[in-house]
């Protein structure tokens, strides 16, 4: 009876969306059909499929190197200090700000009228922030590091001093360590954590939504826009379509995210 509530939630807000997602797939005008499975080929929707992997890409190895800096930095401070706690506390709150109130953030920073545009007198009217690939790399990144280091932390905390004191006493250097022992070991954190982050900024939808308000560059906008616009009509099954093509890229990168955290588990209980 205790888990009821939990598989209820599941239900409603997850099996039953993908089984929307999946028959409307397939269904158009209450028939089946495979068109809206060929519109994934049209070049508006390839060419937004190809930026929102681009933007995913480039955010989560970013994301994932400043992050993964972030995180051993961090580990090296007391474990009950002030410091630690504030800055762990900090990025458990940046890592999910986002949407709506992240979009106004940078726009009253960096836009034409925003205070540091303003106050350094930069030319070019902010207009690179509402751009998907200068933009919004940049605001993605605002939620990309701070997640990093929530989830790559415990597996630098889980390093043990001795394997460094066991290297050193064998003439190795601390490049070596770090090559032949450190390294191997976070490696599987590292790439489950790089494809988290990929995951995240793939299927984020508010924040881009609220800064490119014109030709829905990135696939959710595409997705969004088969059900709002006011022009293209009768294109719900395209929108669920090209939704059941981010289902499966999710499913795969998730899929193999799950087995590098199953296999750097490992290491941490060992």
């Amino acid at each position: 009876m205790g888990v009821v509530p939990f598989f209820a939630y599941v239900t409603v807000f997850l099996l039953i969306p993908a089984l929307v997602v999946v028959i409307g797939a397939f269904v158009s005008g209450g028939r089946p059909t495979l068109g809206n499975i060929r519109a994934l080929g049209e070049p508006a929707v390839t060419s937004a499929l190809w930026h929102s992997v681009v933007l995913s890409v480039v955010t989560a190895v970013v994301g994932a190197v400043l992050g993964a800096i972030l995180a051993y930095a961090v580990s090296t401070a007391r474990p009950n200090g002030v410091l630690k706690r504030f800055v762990t506390s900090l990025c458990g709150v940046l890592a999910q700000f986002g949407g709506v109130i992240l979009a106004f953030a940078f726009l009253a920073t960096f836009s034409a009228q925003g205070f540091l545009t303003r106050l350094l007198g930069v030319g070019g009217g902010g207009l690179w922030l509402y751009e998907w690939d200068k933009g919004l790399m940049l605001v993605y990144l605002y939620f990309q590091v701070p997640l990093m280091l929530i989830v790559f932390l415990p597996a630098v905390e889980g390093l043990r001093p001795q394997w460094r004191e066991a290297t050193e006493t064998l003439g190795g250097s601390t490049a070596l360590y770090w090559r032949k022992v450190a390294g191997p070991i976070l490696l599987p954190s590292f790439i489950g954590a790089l494809l988290l982050l990929f995951t995240n900024a793939f299927s984020a939808y508010a924040t881009a939504a609220a800064l490119v308000s014109q030709g829905a560059p990135l696939l959710p906008l595409q997705i969004g826009g088969t059900f709002t616009s006011e022009v293209v009509l009768g294109q719900e099954g395209v929108g669920k379509a090209m939704a059941l093509a981010m289902v499966v890229v999710v499913a795969i990168v998730m899929t193999a995210y799950a087995v590098l955290d199953r296999r750097a588990s490992k290491w941490l209980v060992r």
